[in-house]
């Protein structure tokens, strides 16, 4: 019997181990998700709202590196689909998303929600078709998984809503395959590349995720040239922890001055798995080597002396092949020593600050009177008791801003954790959606998600997708009532904040309402009895946190003029007439 569009692209994707299908129903999708019903491997999720969709599908995707699968119906529907695809393509996530469209002879009509898909996401998907006859399966279907998976990136498939119940007249079964090759640079430019290390006193390593794979073959040669470890926030996943002796966190503006130092004091700059994109913060004059499987990533950030185009874990091997041999290749540490000196004395700093008990000494309470006045709680306080009572292979997620910048700086990705965010698109509203598709994985694995007060606020109909689905995550809401990174900016700058003033509800009790156990905590000493309790409970938790909204935080080169604006920016809003609001 021949099969259907619908039953051809369904049956694909369970050969394929997709697991969730996310989206919204409605009129052109309703064969697809009829035929998901009746399909005993793939779970149909239907979600609120069409973004938080396709951000679940993007974090699953980035989680297990095969493809995920979002939906959305004709015209507001696909629509919808656009920032979560954004960030898929961003984050270079495999992901497919099916699009409905109107009946085939109504196709440039101008009929009721028509959009032109193939136009709507020309710019974010590197494949893109519409299905205008049958036949055109499974090879439009082989071609579009091929595209995303083979180029990291988003496919989208249009069905018109008259295709999806119409029969194949040569059906036969997909054959997609899928086997991505593994690249190295020319010898020769690797020989060069190890002989400028080779020559140079200090060598500094800037990791992205792209190296997570080559772990043990990056600190084997970190080990080697004698080098402190420099890691992207998205290399935190797979670098931090005990059992790596050369990282010294993060740099850029929610980094720390260790980081800074270590790249500012080397004489050579050696970029593995990044396209680190802050341009401010790599250092002037510096010998730059790149690693990236992209060249035309080579470059574009950094003058390059020399780039290497391949597998990091392939390349970084082949370097050590053409390095002096030994630990350390005989090199003087005092760099490496010295940053990771640096480091622990900056997180020694750190862990007093997130201390509950900091703000009742001398130097707290001077503190206090200048940022915390109403003695609201410390997100670094918060953020530190759930770095302690996480699990040891939680998966994290953290909205865009404030919420990154407490993650980053208190929460470390040891053991098994999984780190995943909007750190490309810098997206608002990301991680509850993400932690959503993450939890959808594995039901018993924990799932945190640091969500700022804006963010949850933005997609907050799909807390009743956590609830529906009996998903057990954690919410963690660093309520400060604001838009805290919008506020720094504006301080910075030295304008007084306006705007960004969020006239929040009791989210605790809203999660309540929704059938979500919800916790609100306003004292500091309950903090981590709070988090405790919410990480005990089961099925879905909302712990919301007051925060303090006038928490600074301090980049890792702090300059003259951010001081003077900050300082300009809190006089202004000192003398503004007290009966003005506050964000206006």
């Amino acid at each position: 019997m021949a099969r259907t569009v619908a039953r051809v692209i369904v049956d694909a994707l369970s050969e394929l181990g997709v697991r969730q299908v996310f989206g919204v129903v409605g009129d052109a999708l309703n064969p697809l998700t009829d035929a998901i019903r009746t399909t005993e491997s793939l779970e149909w999720v239907g979600c609120r709202h069409e973004e938080a969709a396709a951000f679940a599908a993007s974090a699953q995707s980035q989680l297990t590196g095969t493809l995920g699968v979002c939906m959305g119906t004709v015209g507001p529907g696909s629509v919808h689909l656009l920032n979560g695809l954004y960030d898929a393509a961003k984050s270079h996530a495999p992901v497919l998303a099916i699009a409905g469209q109107v009946p085939l002879a109504e196709l440039g009509s101008d009929y009721f929600q028509e959009v032109d898909n193939d136009a709507l996401f020309s710019d974010v998907a590197v494949f893109r078709a519409t299905v205008t006859s049958p036949d055109q399966l499974p090879q439009l279907l082989e071609t579009a998984v091929r595209h995303a998976l083979g180029r990291k990136g988003v496919a989208v498939l249009t069905v018109p809503g008259d295709l999806g119940e119409r029969e194949l007249t040569a059906d036969r079964p997909p054959r997609f395959s899928l086997n991505p090759p593994v690249s190295r640079p020319e010898e020769s430019a690797v020989r060069r590349a190890a002989e400028i290390l080779d020559r140079s006193e200090r060598v500094t390593l800037l990791v992205g995720e792209g190296a997570r794979a080559a772990r043990e073959d990056v600190l084997t040669l970190a080990d080697r040239l004698a080098a402190p470890m420099v890691l992207t926030l998205k290399a935190k996943a797979g670098f931090e922890g005990d059992t790596n002796p050369f990282q010294v966190g993060q740099t850029g503006l929610i980094g720390n001055p260790a980081a800074a130092s270590a790249l500012q004091d080397a004489d050579t700059i050696l970029l593995l798995g990044t396209d680190f994109p802050y341009r401010d913060w790599y250092p002037e004059g510096r010998t730059v080597i790149q690693v990236d499987t992209e060249a035309t990533h080579i470059g574009r950030r950094v003058p390059v002396e020399v780039g290497l185009v391949g597998d990091t874990g392939a390349t970084v091997r082949d370097l050590l092949g053409h390095l002096a041999a030994g630990p350390g290749g005989g090199r003087d540490r005092s760099h490496v020593e010295k940053a990771r000196e640096r480091f622990d004395q900056w997180r020694a700093g750190q862990a007093r600050l997130a201390d509950p008990a900091h703000d009742k000494g001398l130097i707290g309470r001077v503190r206090s009177a200048l940022d915390n006045r109403g003695h609201d709680i410390r997100p670094e306080a918060l953020a530190a008791a759930v770095d302690r009572v996480a699990a040891e292979d939680a998966v994290f997620t953290s909205d865009t801003g404030m919420a990154t910048v407490w993650l980053s700086r208190f929460v470390e990705m040891r053991g098994g954790r999984r780190l995943i965010g909007s750190y490309n698109l810098g997206s608002m509203a990301n991680a509850m959606p993400q932690a959503l598709g993450a939890q959808c994985l594995d039901r018993e694995r924990q799932v945190v998600a640091f969500c700022g007060d804006g963010g949850l606020s933005m997609l907050l109909g799909d807390l009743m997708t956590l609830k529906t689905y009996r998903l057990p995550v954690k919410l963690v809401v660093f309520d400060n009532r604001r838009l805290g990174m919008v506020k720094l900016e504006q301080e910075q700058a030295g304008l007084p904040e306006f705007g960004t003033v969020l006239d929040n509800p009791d989210f605790a009790a809203v999660a309540e309402a929704m059938g979500i156990a919800g916790i609100r905590v306003t004292d500091p000493a309950d903090v981590e009895s709070a988090v405790r309790r919410a990480f005990r409970s089961p099925g879905p938790v909302l712990l919301d946190v007051l925060t303090n909204p006038d928490e600074i935080a301090v980049p890792a080169k702090p300059t003259v003029e951010q001081g003077w604006g900050f300082a300009v920016a809190k006089v202004k809003e000192v003398v503004r007439s007290h009966g003005e609001p506050s964000g206006n």
